[in-house]
């Protein structure tokens, strides 16, 4: 490989650690502000402040941000190396991004998992959501390192160009937008390992499996 070649890899390398910095840091930022007003709630309900469906809505809506930065900051921010995941804390995270939301999110792994693999599996969630317009479920299972993910609803859309990102042989992103950026960080942490995914649908169901 050239010089040049071999700086046009490493220039790749850090920007994408350096989004991974840059994700980790807004998350971290935000969360301070969001349970900070989360607490100030508490304080007017405990002051008197009679319940409403006002109140109702802003507590539910502090939840729900909390919850999804959480699982932003996990999903594309750094996963560095060694760090483990306890299978309690996955799953609390994603009951409290879904428990009510039109998708439901089911993790069956029994053990824990590096940071990483859970930041995979994350990435890999948020491509099936893309799946299920009308809501559904999304059944997560691993076996020895091999993934299996499926996500089952009455209306499943999926659009071939933003899926095929996900294949090895994809060089560009194409014209994804903001809200798919979830498939090119999925593709690209699983080249990291050296592994691909693979990919498939049916009429009610999208399939998303790979090896770490």
């Amino acid at each position: 490989m050239s010089d040049k070649a071999l700086s046009d890899v490493d220039d790749a390398i850090d920007l994408k650690d350096t989004a991974s910095l840059l994700a980790s840091r807004i998350c971290h930022d935000l969360i301070s502000p969001i349970g900070a007003i989360s607490n100030g709630m508490e304080l007017l309900v405990m002051s008197g402040l009679p319940p409403s469906p006002e109140l109702t809505l802003i507590e539910e809506s502090i939840a729900n941000a909390n919850a999804r930065v959480r699982l932003f900051r996990l999903a594309f921010g750094v996963a560095s190396a060694g760090q483990r995941m306890a299978r309690g804390d996955i799953v609390k995270l994603l009951g409290d991004c879904y428990a009510s939301g039109r998708i439901q999110v089911m993790w069956e792994p029994t053990s824990d998992v590096s940071r990483q693999e859970a930041k995979i599996a994350l990435l890999g969630v948020l491509c099936l959501e893309t799946a299920l317009p009308a809501g559904g479920k999304i059944v997560l299972r691993c076996d020895r390192g091999s993934w299996q993910m499926q996500a089952y609803g009455e209306k499943i859309r999926v659009e071939p160009e933003v899926w095929s990102v996900l294949m090895p042989k994809a060089t560009k992103a194409g014209d994804l937008s903001a809200a798919q950026v979830q498939f090119i960080l999925l593709r690209d942490a699983l080249a990291q390992l050296g592994a691909t995914a693979q990919a498939g649908h049916s009429d009610s169901a999208v399939s998303l499996r790979y090896d770490v």
